[in-house]
């Protein structure tokens, strides 16, 4: 793909992710107005020009850290939580003052990774966002920091916002930072800048090795994670593009298609329910398989059934997500099983006309239909499962 092609993708997005960090909004701890206002105004030209956008931002643990009038961040997850709670107020208060002078309203969305292992919710959270962006709001996302614990944080806004582009469909991903993109190598202080990568085709092991490289000069989360939110972004057929966000205008150029940043390009799109498989469910039990089933799946497309199976682990019911392992141990697929873990141990090892006779019901003759499962090892280089589009 040629650059210019390349750049008509940032051209052509009418579906917009923004994520923007506490690096962009703040300074020496200290908020930017005049950042919140630049912002605001970008995004209004965006929507007025007829595309959606959906602002993922940080700060409100900044912004509470102010109201509280701490000299110091706090630094217990009690402390940072109750942070949190006073300062989504107040970045939100700064966000609608902002909005409304230009005539846009705006909505907080507030998440957490374990409102979105659950189907209903994901699908429930989709509607909201899509009925908001009909309406021409912007909706203002962030992590509920104050009920998140380590096990149910996204980690990162980075992640979130990857997140978020599979939840209402989006076409480009635009993560805001302190630093202008991507560099072949990590830039030393007194040194000329290394190279940007202007675009990435594919987030190769070398590719990697350069985010690694890079340490804590990309913001909290690291440029790693600006390269898996990329990752995941593609594999809903979203691009990425990583940048500096205290230039001017930064926003409307980027969406004219100007040479900004780093972009990384999008792969072929994951259906919306295989994507949430892949990588917002948490699975419920494990279902070891054999090296014939791997082939069944991983060769051929087909569903998973009941012969293929040789070990059940933990405790699930019909439609829950389940991983599934090869004889090797590794996980090769997620899916929602038919049938529960207790009627899976009973008929795992037969034939499916043996699936009636020995539970008294049929569910079909799939453990796993494959239309209900993704491989893992698919997402992994982009192909995916085709483009398709977003029933549940």
């Amino acid at each position: 793909m040629s650059e210019a092609q390349a750049r008509e993708i940032l051209k052509n997005a009418q579906r917009i992710v923004v994520k923007v960090g506490s690096s962009t909004l703040t300074r020496a701890g200290e908020l930017r107005p005049r950042k919140f206002t630049d912002l605001a105004r970008q995004v209004c030209e965006l929507v007025a020009g007829g595309k959606q956008v959906v602002l993922v931002s940080s700060g409100a643990i900044a912004v509470g850290t102010r109201r509280l009038n701490w000299t110091q961040p706090a630094r217990s997850i009690p402390a940072m939580q109750a942070a949190a709670a006073v300062g989504q107020i107040g970045l939100i208060e700064m966000y609608q003052r902002r909005f409304q002078r230009l005539g846009v309203q705006v909505a907080q969305i507030l998440l957490t990774r374990q409102g979105l292992e659950e189907r209903e919710r994901f699908l429930n959270a989709r509607h909201t966002l899509h009925a908001l962006l009909q309406l021409g709001v912007v909706p203002i996302v962030n992590e509920n920091d104050t009920v998140a614990t380590e096990e149910i944080r996204f980690g990162d806004n980075d992640n979130l916002s990857a997140q978020v582009v599979n939840l209402i469909g989006a076409d480009l991903l635009v993560i805001l930072t302190d630093v202008d993109g991507m560099h072949v190598r990590r830039p030393e202080p007194g040194r000329p800048k290394p190279p940007l990568i202007e675009i990435i085709e594919e987030i190769t092991p070398e590719i990697e090795a350069a985010a690694l490289d890079s340490g804590s000069a990309f913001g909290r989360g690291g440029m790693i994670t600006k390269l898996e939110a990329a990752r995941t972004a593609a594999r809903s057929g979203a691009a990425t593009l990583l940048c500096n966000g205290g230039p001017r205008d930064v926003l409307t150029r980027i969406c004219a298609g100007e040479r900004v940043g780093t972009l990384v390009l999008p792969g072929n799109r994951l259906a919306s329910k295989k994507h949430w498989l892949a990588y917002t469910s948490r699975t419920r039990g494990e279902l070891v398989v054999d090296a014939g089933a791997v082939g069944a799946l991983t060769q051929r497309g087909r569903s998973l059934l009941p012969a293929g199976i040789v070990a059940v682990r933990g405790r699930f019911g019909i439609g829950d997500p389940v991983s599934c392992l090869g004889p090797d141990g590794e996980e090769l697929a997620r899916g929602l099983v038919g049938y529960s873990s207790d009627d899976i141990q009973r008929i795992k090892g037969q034939s499916t006309k043996q699936i009636e006779k020995t539970l008294g019901y049929s569910n079909g003759d799939e453990v796993i239909h494959r239309d209900d499962l993704v491989l893992l090892d698919a997402t992994s280089n982009g192909n995916g499962n085709g483009r398709e589009d977003d029933r549940a």
